[in-house]
């Protein structure tokens, strides 16, 4: 008995890895291998992928210039911070980063790599409006996106970023808009697992307008059903994807509610719509301050219901304005922003065990990084 019960278990795990390679070829054992290990418990993603616009945004409200050199100086505070990347499994990164190197000459894909990091890259070109709507939006990139991947591989990269975005609205997003957004997003996910690359899939749903907490719950669900319909139907290997979600709140005019609520909508609707196969959740801020953030991840953490997946973050905003305010573009004050972000990483790590004591941010920790009709 035990001699069949080996060869059905031999059998099912060859048939398994047969039919789960098939579009992912020679990289699907590394893709799972990646996911899963983005995706550990106690650890998150640095978004640090701002567009040379957005990042000169950021560099605009410190005074500084939105140089080259002055991009490089603020990723490199960020990538050699003593014991912050101890936090991190990964980092999203610009293409103009990807290629840069310190200030010592060393590669940022070697420095990350060096403290466990995974380099990643985000690999859509923006949102653009979509034609016959009001004002809904599809994410462009796909053409050459096979090519770029397979650069970005060469390069160090093991893990992508595509976003796409839709709002909530009197009668958005509109079934064109998510049926839109979720091919494409799944398009993107099959093309970069053929590449070597770990898809973060990200279709975020802005917290711009008036509406309650149980409306965006409504559309959040609506949109991830779509989505993991779309990736089933592209074959895409969802053991080898991330998942890149906003927490599901209340509409930015609208009253705040308390961590504990915004983890039981947004863990139930997650609940509801992504498969168990998917290793891990890494939200993004959305706009909240950092404190907040860290205190709804850490109310999801702490929520006792059955979680199949890891839930972490992949913060940008949310993970470097406090650094990037203490840093103000000056080198005598690298070391108090990287010990401003150490304490950022290390409270993200904290909320993703459910362990996070709140009472320690700061000023600038508490002060909101909503902005409307946010682009990267």
């Amino acid at each position: 008995m035990r001699g069949h019960v080996a060869v059905l278990h031999g059998f099912c795990t060859e048939l398994g890895v047969a039919k789960m390679s098939g579009f992912v070829g020679k990289y699907a054992d590394e893709l799972v291998k990646n996911a899963k290990y983005i995706g550990t418990s106690g650890k998150g993603i640095l978004a640090a992928d701002e567009s040379t616009g957005t990042i000169g945004k950021r560099l605009a409200s410190i005074n500084v210039e939105n140089s080259e050199e002055n991009r490089k100086a603020l990723r490199e505070l960020l990538f050699t911070s003593p014991k912050s990347l101890e936090y991190i499994s990964g980092v999203i990164m610009f293409e103009e980063t990807l290629y840069q190197k310190t200030s010592e000459g060393k590669p940022f894909v070697e420095v990350l790599k060096e403290k466990n990091v995974i380099p990643g890259i985000k690999v859509d070109k923006g949102v653009v409006e979509l034609a016959g709507t009001n004002g809904e939006t599809t994410t462009q990139g796909i053409d050459s996106l096979g090519v770029r991947c397979s650069e970005y591989y060469m390069a160090g990269a093991r893990f992508a970023k595509w976003r796409s975005v839709l709002k909530i609205g009197p009668n958005e997003p509109s079934q064109l808009s998510i049926n839109q957004n979720a091919q494409c997003l799944a398009r993107y996910a099959i093309i970069c697992q053929e590449n070597g690359l770990v898809p973060i899939v990200e279709p975020e749903i802005l917290t711009d307008g008036s509406h309650d907490i149980a409306k965006c719950a409504a559309v959040t669900q609506t949109v991830l059903s779509a989505v993991y319909k779309a990736l089933n139907d592209h074959h895409v290997l969802l053991e080898a994807t991330l998942l890149k979600p906003n927490m599901v709140t209340p509409g930015s005019q609208s009253p705040k509610v308390p961590p504990e609520l915004v983890a039981h909508y947004t863990v139930q609707t997650l609940r509801r719509t992504v498969p168990p196969a998917v290793p891990g959740i890494l939200f993004l801020s959305g706009g909240q301050s950092e404190e907040e953030a860290t205190l709804n991840l850490n109310a999801m953490n702490k929520l006792d219901l059955l979680k199949p997946w890891t839930l972490s973050f992949s913060f940008g905003r949310a993970l470097q304005q406090t650094t990037l305010n203490t840093w103000a573009g000056k080198k005598e004050n690298v070391a108090k922003a990287q010990e401003a972000f150490l304490a950022r990483c290390k409270a993200n790590s904290q909320a993703t065990l459910g362990k996070y004591v709140s009472g320690t941010a700061t000023a600038f920790a508490s002060q909101s990084l909503y902005v409307k009709n946010y682009t990267y």
